[in-house]
Formats: structure tokens, sequence, C-alpha cells
């Protein structure tokens, strides 16, 4: 754990990935001097090159560095310095190819890309210890580096090494004693899995069994934290106490828990990619696409919020978007406006910097079609000035939003271990194949839901939830929503019941509540420990090949809800009927039930609602909406809010082509150009466009 917390620059840091060292040409002067014409306040850099910093087996070059830091320094420009683990160099392969990872046992991954290596062998730790007290011994004292990143986007790959599973035989014998107990737990008569001995456990390349790859994706999560943790107490050694240590995330990555990770570390960074062009078009409905890029409004907005419940505190956005991103078939730079778009996005829901991947666009290696802030011609152009623009807002922001916390209407619980189990065990298909993004689907349907109904939400980790407590979480969030937490322990049912009990709005979706914390279906109705509370019941449910239209059996929910992908056979015990099915045979069900509970309530959503369907059962909960100085706003326009020194700021969004004319019902600054607006002002949104507000008092 981080003895202290450095604190960030007040300002929004503003900035992109520099590796002068991929031009073919020395530009250093010349691209921080745009830089500095574009309001460019951070660079990071060095995390990479490996075979830069030590070209060969313990012969290191450092020196080409320091012309680097200096002339940021010079400039005014911060630096995070990187540690380079994630790319080894081809020496270190050649001397020890059995530090490569293995996908499966005894089948290495052919090197060639990156993050190819087992990060717990002891073979790799010497090295990647020697190279990063080497790197940051040198230049912790200098002035430019204002932080340290510690390895990249790590956990990209379940890692089957001998040492990987001894490893994780050693924490089952830790946690359950002897194999009785895990024989027991695991359920391990079914098909003759019983063991006598630890050393009959298979390995998990053909393991079928749910309760084995939960404990297995658990103890690689733990792998990957403890390779971070590792790293970041050997950077404190020599950081400065004003320096701050950290990781960048790809949080769909498998290996890779992100609340566990960020434990070790002083800020949280994250790497949201996200659908540009048409794909953040509000008024369409396009395919979902949820793992390295998101699509659609709201799924922008989840990454941002994922991000934040980490720590439950700003962060980093260490990259994203400057111009089309991904493989040569993947040309979709941004339409105008959308790159501000997006950086206000994230800053309205934390982000303490945004950085760009990357300066320049690359003329060789994989990512030769990721496009960066200058083009391959490497002469500033459209998205150049779009930068420039937007770096000049944020230095008219300065400091105003030092100590942001971001609004939230509802919470929605994240529940890690159940995504793992519902990837081992998809509850839906696509294409006639399990859909092991079946976890994200459920999640998004509920967050894009608050998103729609022109709310806020605040992601909380599951284990989160449970430190608050339930009468502080109905303080903080008069709505709830628990929906896809497959695996629940008795403590999370109980903090939902009594969430419910002190006065709190509880949503739960479909899966909540099915399985206990080994990924063991609960023998008692469904749903688990919520049935009487919540007044209904269910024991069938079937998958959905086609949606169903929903009928409303009482008011508060849209003509148009839809229900897809599932349907949890509701049965009403006490609970009021909300809505029903359109449909000859799940008419017999509920899709929509709601229960007073103690001095709260508990509504159960018996499917993956629509966009219409989950707006709706969110409007109806929400009983009382934070106050917006604007006039009745709605889609394609969204508003964001947080706070800062007492005073909260606005952040208004026309994601369409329509420009949307917008009045103001009580007098704000427009943070832009400082211009204080008085009520009745009418403002335009053009097309593509945010404009930020600040109230002079916090308000509601």
């Amino acid at each position: 754990m981080p003895p202290t917390s450095p604190a960030l620059p007040p300002e929004i840091l503003f900035g992109v990935a520099y590796y002068p060292e991929y031009h073919q040409s020395d530009r250093l002067e010349l691209d921080l001097d745009l830089m500095v014409r574009a309001s460019i306040t951070v660079i990071r850099v060095g995390e990479s090159v490996w075979s830069t910093w030590e070209p060969r087996d313990g012969e290191f070059e450092l020196d080409w560095m320091q012309r680097i830091l200096d002339a940021a320094h010079s400039r005014g420009i911060r630096v995070i310095l990187g540690t380079p683990t994630y790319a080894v160099p081809p020496w270190l392969q050649t001397a020890y190819p059995e530090i490569a990872g293995e996908r499966k046992t005894g089948e290495r991954i052919a090197w060639g890309a990156r993050q190819e290596v087992d990060y717990s062998h002891p073979a790799f730790r010497f090295h990647a210890e020697r190279v990063i007290r080497r790197i940051v011994d040198r230049y912790s004292s200098h002035p430019a580096v204002i932080g340290f990143q510690v390895d990249n986007e790590p956990g990209l790959e379940l890692l089957h090494n001998h040492g990987v599973f001894t490893g994780f035989v050693r924490s089952l014998r830790q946690k359950y004693g002897d194999v009785q107990n895990l024989n027991r737990e695991w359920g391990l008569t079914y098909w003759s899995h019983r063991i006598d001995d630890w050393s009959e456990l298979w390995r998990p390349d053909g393991n079928s069994f749910p309760q084995y790859d939960l404990a297995w994706r658990r103890y690689q999560s733990q792998v990957t934290a403890e390779f971070i943790g590792w790293q970041a107490d050997i950077v404190r050694e020599y950081a400065r106490d004003d320096q701050f240590v950290t990781t960048c995330l790809q949080y769909p990555r498998r290996g890779v828990d992100d609340r566990t990770v960020s434990a070790s570390l002083d800020v949280i960074s994250g790497n949201p990619y996200y659908g540009m062009q048409d794909r953040l078009d509000a008024s369409r409905e396009l395919t979902q696409l949820n793992y390295w890029t998101t699509t659609g409004v709201a799924g922008l907005f989840r990454q941002a919020d994922r991000i934040y419940s980490s720590k439950q505190q700003r962060y980093l956005v260490t990259e994203t978007n400057a111009q089309s991103i991904d493989g040569p078939f993947c040309n979709f730079p941004p339409y105008p406006g959308q790159l501000k778009q997006a950086a206000f996005a994230f800053i309205s829901r934390g982000a303490a910097m945004i950085e760009y991947w990357h300066w320049h666009t690359l003329p060789f290696g994989a990512e030769t079609y990721w496009g960066g802030v200058l083009p391959h011609s490497l002469v500033p152009g459209r998205v150049y000035d779009e930068v420039s623009e937007l770096g000049g807002e944020l230095k008219a922001l300065g400091g105003s939003l030092d100590g942001y916390v971001p609004d939230a209407d509802a919470a929605i619980l994240w529940s890690t271990s159940s995504r793992y189990a519902l990837q081992f065990m998809p509850p839906f298909g696509r294409a006639d194949q399990p859909d092991d993004e079946s976890y994200e689907h459920i999640m998004d349907a509920f967050h894009r839901g608050v998103i729609d109904a022109g709310y806020q939400a605040r992601i909380l980790h599951i284990e989160q939830a449970r430190e608050v407590g339930p009468a502080a979480l109905v303080e903080q969030y008069p709505v709830l929503i628990a929906a896809g937490v497959y695996i629940a322990t008795d403590e999370d049912l109980a903090l939902l019941r009594e969430y419910a009990a002190a006065g709190g709005h509880l949503i739960l979706g479909p899966r909540t509540a099915y399985a206990d914390d080994e990924a063991r279906a609960r023998v008692e109705v469904a749903p688990a420990g919520l049935a009487v509370p919540a007044g209904v019941r269910y024991e069938e449910y079937s998958n959905l090949e086609e949606p169903v239209s929903v009928d409303r059996a009482a008011g508060g929910l849209r003509d148009d809800s839809m229900a897809t992908l599932w349907i949890d056979g509701l049965r009403p015990t006490q609970a009021r009927t909300l809505a029903t099915y359109a449909h000859p045979r799940f008419t017999d069900f509920a899709a929509v039930t709601t229960h007073a509970h103690g001095a709260g309530r508990i509504t159960v959503v018996g499917t993956v609602p629509d966009a219409a369907l989950a707006s709706s059962v969110v409007s109806a909960a929400i009983e009382s909406k934070r106050t917006a100085p604007f006039d009745s706003v709605g889609l394609p326009v969204t508003v964001s809010s947080g706070t800062a020194g007492g005073r909260r700021h606005w952040f208004v969004f026309n994601w369409g082509w329509e420009p949307k004319p917008l009045t103001l019902l009580s007098p704000l600054t427009d943070t832009a150009t400082g211009i204080s607006l008085g009520a009745d002002t009418t403002v335009t949104l053009d097309a593509w466009d945010v404009r930020v507000f600040r109230s002079e008092e916090g308000g509601r």
C-alpha cells in the first residue's frame, strides 16, 4: 500500500504518449515546441523500449532520456516515466526461453508481440528489477518527472506456467486446508473428480468445473496485483514524496482485477478507447462492442465510471483515441468536435488527465494505422488544431476542478467474480457460440438506462459497497442497481436486504444472487435470499432469440419497451406487477415488479432491458432529480455534473448533427470564456459540441 498519496496538480493534465526514439529523424525540439503551442502539459515516455534502455544483458544506456527530460522541463512540460517491463528485449527471451508465458500448459506464447512473459518467473523478475532500479535511480530526481507508470496494461494473458500453477495449488491449500474440504466445497464427487492428494489436482487446460475456474481466475488476478505492487514498491525506494506511482489498465483484460491492482498505487490510470464517428451518434442504435473499445455514448461514460470505480477517486486517462484506432481496416477518425466531447466526458466523470495515444502516427510496427495527433506526414493538421483548441480550454479551466467529485444519482454494483463466472458459463450466446461478454451486456443495459434517463451513475465494486455499509449507501445513493451479481456471498445478500430496509430503492436484474462465493448455484428459491423481501420468486428462466415487447401493467414505463436476451419467470407473491410480456407463453410471467421492504423498496427486472425499458425503470425509481440550470434536455443532449471548490460544474453535450438550443434557467459562467451568462440566455450547442458551465454555488 502507498504510505501517502501524492497530490495531483490542481489543473487538468493534458498530454500525449511521446516516443522520439520511434522517429526516423531527430524532431525532439520541433515536437516539444508544437506541444507547447497546443497547450500540452505532460508527456509519457520510456515504457515501451527495454531494448533501448538495456540493448544487451547488463549493458545499460540511460543517457538518451536525459535530453528528452531536459527539453521538456525547459518548456514547462511535465513527464510520467514508465518502466519497460511489458515489452521484453530479444536477448532476454533468447537467454531465458522458460520465461515465456504459456496459454496452455507447456505451450509457450510465441515471441514477437509483447506481454508474452510469465511475470512471476524469478529470471524475469531478476532482470526486470535490475532495469527498473537503473532507470528510476537515474531519473527520479529530475524536476520534470511528476510520476511513474509501472508496466503497461497488465493482465493480457492467463498464465498456465508451472510456477503459476504451483502457486495456485499453494493458495488452495492455504484456503481449504485439506483436500477433503476442497472436494466438498467444489463438489468434486461430480464425474469422479474427488482427489486424495494435492498432487492429483488437474491442470486448468481441460477443466470443466466452474468452482475451479473461479478460483483460478481469482488467483490470476492476485498474480497480476502482486506483480504491479512489487514494481511500485521498488519505484518508491527512489521516488520523491511528490511523485505518484500508477499503472495504466485496459479494463476488460482477463488477468486483472482493477480494484485489487489499484490498492498498491497512488492513482489509477485507464486506457479508454471508443468507437468514433457514428458510434457516438445518440440517435442511432448500433451493434455494441464491449472489449477494448465501446460503442455509443453510454459506453463511453461507462468506461469513465469504471475507471473511477477502482479507487473511488479521480484518475488519469493515459491513452485514448487521437485519430483512427485499431488495424488498417478500421479507419474511422473522429468527426470534428468528438475529441473534445470525449475528453470532457472523461473529465466530467473524474479524469484529472487526458493523454492521447499518441503524439505521432508511426511509420512502422503493429500500430502503423493507430493514428496520433500528427499524421504520417508529421505536418500538423485538423486533429492537431482540435487538440490545440481543447488544450486552450483546459488551460482556461486552470485549477477550478481541483478536488472534483462527479455527481451520482444511482449506484451500480460491479462484481469481478461474477464477470469471471459468467465468462466461464455464459448465460447468453452469439452466433451459436457462448457469449463471454454476457456480464457486460447485463451491466451495460442498466448503466445505459441511467444515462438515457438523464441521470449519472457511480459504479461500486461489491467489496466497496460492503465497506460503506447499508445505511451510508442509502444516504449516498438512494437507488442501488444489482444486476448480474451472479456471485453473491451471504454478506452481500444481507447488505442488499438491509439497504432496502433502511430506505433505499434496490433494483435487481437477471442472474443476481444465483450462485454463492464458490460459484455453486444456490439451493433455494430465486432470487436467493431476496425472494421474500422482493415479494417475487422464479423457478424457471429462458433465453430469448429475438426481443419481446413489454406491456405496461401500471404507469411509469414506456410503451416501446423490449425484453432482450433473457427472461426470468417472475411470479409475484406480494409484489405489484409493473410490466408483463406480449408473448403467448411469457405473458404468464411478470417482466418488472416492485415491492415495499422496510423503509425502502425492491424493484425486480426479469430481463435484460432495452434502452427504453431500462431508462423508464430508472426514471421511476429516482424520485428527485438534481435541478439542472437548463430548460428540458433529452437525447442526443446529455448533461454531466460534479462539484469542486463548493461550486457545481455542468458539462452539456450534443451527440449528433443537429444544433440544439439551450436556455439557461439561472446565472452561469461559461468556463471557456469566463463570461457570466444570465438566466433566460439561450446558447446553441453545435453539431458534436460540448459546453462547460459553472454555478456560483454548489447547490443541488
